[in-house]
């Protein structure tokens, strides 16, 4: 809660205004409801590109503005110091659009959060900016600590330019917290999962959820042994406040996730174990499904050891609980069988994808909707597409 006086000159406690950027998309609308319900009133910009204004439905009307707008399109309406907190989720995520977009994923990424940046330290609100696994590159090392070195491929593979985006996007919030004194904190999220992530950009439990429940086949490309620790969305937003309530977590870098590894074949089995589906386990070569010079990662888990030591946090919900409940959702809401959601292009070449006699065709480029090989921030909300009919 925040103070003020009123025109007797007597403090009265009025509630946090919170600012979420990319708050109609996964992971921010989850946000939203927990700053919600502890009585804050939660200001979301969202443009809509994959962000939905049905995940906004069970925050209260009173308690929430939706602005419809950019972040750099809506930060003039606001005045530095009108927030008590800000939580930049907004960014240009996942492999395809990053392969077929590389500019607009760049400057995405990293002047939104310049002006984002800016408007916070203007008045020093706290603020946390959601970064990502991917900035670890190839990893130096496994577990994946904050303090490590990072390795990137090069230059002329357009897949790591998101990785050095979402880098410089941390080298801004740092530094701004030391020349001017922005309580801003840093978090690297590892593998988010749960409801209201859908399989459009790539994501892989969704995917393989749906195709589950239809019966189609559940694509793992390689073989299958490359490994990726998930955790639940409910149990992530949780450490988001704490986060910017403590003074030890400014200025810091904080790995969040779970860090129980799971196989991406062990993790087909389960899906389709769990649903008690009859789909089967299709293994498509990393060649075919997105062509020459892929880098996969066999292992990315995170050390939790600073985030443990700071908040005390621990993944609560299980994986198979979070397959049953994604499975509920989509179900619930009449979700279309395992397909391409209509002529989206292909990542490396802009041709529409196609679907075959399982509701889609193996690619032989770009990125797959069953991938095998999901990036490690599937629940950020993607600025990435203007949406339909808007600046």
């Amino acid at each position: 809660m925040s103070s003020h006086a009123n025109s007797s000159g007597v403090n009265q406690t009025a509630p946090r205004r919170c600012l979420i950027t990319g708050g109609a998309g996964f992971i921010g609308s989850h946000l939203a409801e927990l700053l919600a319900n502890r009585g804050d009133h939660v200001v979301i910009v969202d443009n809509l590109s994959t962000g939905r204004r049905s995940n906004l439905r069970n925050l209260p009307a009173g308690q929430h503005t939706f602005i419809h707008h950019s972040v750099r399109d809506a930060l003039p309406r606001f005045r530095p110091g009108e927030f008590d907190e800000i939580y930049h989720l907004a960014a240009a995520v996942g492999v395809r659009l990053v392969i077929e977009k590389p500019i607009h994923t760049i400057e995405t990424n990293v002047l939104e959060s310049i002006d984002l940046l800016r408007f916070a330290a203007a008045a020093s609100t706290p603020t946390l900016i959601a970064s990502t696994s991917e900035v670890y590159g190839k990893g130096s090392r496994t577990p994946f600590s904050e303090d490590d070195d990072v390795v990137y491929g090069p230059t002329t593979l357009n897949r790591w330019s998101y990785a050095c985006s979402k880098a410089i996007d941390e080298y801004l919030a740092l530094a701004h917290h030391h020349e001017h004194g922005l309580p801003a904190v840093i978090v690297r999220f590892f593998n988010t999962v749960g409801p209201r992530q859908v399989g459009e950009y790539g994501m892989v439990l969704p995917r393989f959820v749906t195709a589950a429940l239809h019966g189609q086949p559940l694509e793992v490309h390689g073989d299958g042994k490359q490994s990726r620790c998930f955790c639940d969305v409910r149990d992530s937003v949780q450490a988001l406040p704490k986060m910017l309530a403590s003074e030890r977590c400014r200025g810091r870098v904080i790995n969040l996730g779970d860090d129980k590894s799971i196989q991406i074949r062990d993790l087909a089995e389960l899906v389709i174990k769990t649903l008690g589906s009859k789909s089967p386990i299709a293994l498509v070569p990393y060649q075919e499904a997105f062509g020459k010079n892929f880098d996969d990662l066999r292992d990315r888990r995170p050390d939790l050891t600073r985030v443990r030591q700071l908040l005390g946090f621990a993944a609560k919900i299980p994986l198979v609980q979070t397959i049953r409940d994604l499975a509920a959702e989509i179900e619930a809401s009449g979700a279309q069988t395992h397909k391409s959601p209509g002529p989206q292009a292909d990542a490396q070449h802009g041709r529409p994808k196609a679907s075959g006699a399982a509701g889609f065709r193996r690619s032989t480029v770009g990125r797959q909707g069953g991938d095998s090989r999901p990036l490690a921030d599937e629940g950020l909300t993607p600025q990435a597409r203007a949406p339909k009919g808007t600046p």
